[in-house]
């Protein structure tokens, strides 16, 4: 089971207090078949120990494409919801990434493509999110430290983005004031 402690703040708009502070994230991936998983995860306020999210999901692999969907569902809690109430958060997820190798010369630099829909229990779209990266691995930056590189554009927010992943930790920073890290454990 993957573990990580996750921390957002900053930015303009004021955040539901299940997305605020730090949180306990845990994920399981599950291999059904050869390129496909079934993935569960879930996570927690770490100060009040109340769950903000639980979700399962389908992802299928296709290597000869460098392209991967997923399809699921999920479970958004706010506030300290009872459980009854918490269906009513209930979505459903597809999501789908491409990545493109624009240098054959150099595999570690890239372009993602990436595209997500969240419908609410009616099928109704609540959610899209539509991105294009541009990714540099360098690996062994220094003995087994491994560093990529991501500047990023959502296309439907119209948002720049920058992330900085070492083997460990993540950071994530937004042109609105947006930030979160991510620690593995």
């Amino acid at each position: 089971m993957e573990t990580s402690l996750r921390l957002r703040g900053g930015g303009s708009r004021p955040q539901s207090k299940s997305q605020e502070g730090l949180r306990i994230h845990a994920k399981e991936k599950l291999p059904i078949a050869s390129n496909a998983l079934l993935q569960a995860h879930g996570e927690i306020h770490a100060a009040t120990g109340a769950p903000t999210y639980l979700a399962l999901l389908f992802r299928n692999f296709y290597p000869r494409l460098s392209a991967n969907l997923g399809l699921g569902l999920a479970i958004h809690f706010r506030n300290n919801q009872p459980l009854p109430l918490a269906w009513d958060n209930f979505s459903y997820t597809l999501r789908a990434s491409k990545a493109i190798i624009p240098f054959p010369s150099n595999a570690l630099l890239g372009i993602n493509l990436k595209g997500r829909l969240l419908a609410d229990k009616y099928f109704n779209p609540t959610t899209r999110t539509a991105a294009v990266e541009l990714a540099w691995t360098i690996l062994d930056l220094k003995r087994g430290q491994d560093v990529r590189l991501k500047l990023g554009y959502q296309l439907l927010h119209k948002m720049p983005y920058f992330q900085l992943r070492e083997n460990n930790w993540t950071f994530n920073a937004y042109m609105d004031g947006k930030w979160d890290v991510r620690f593995d454990l």
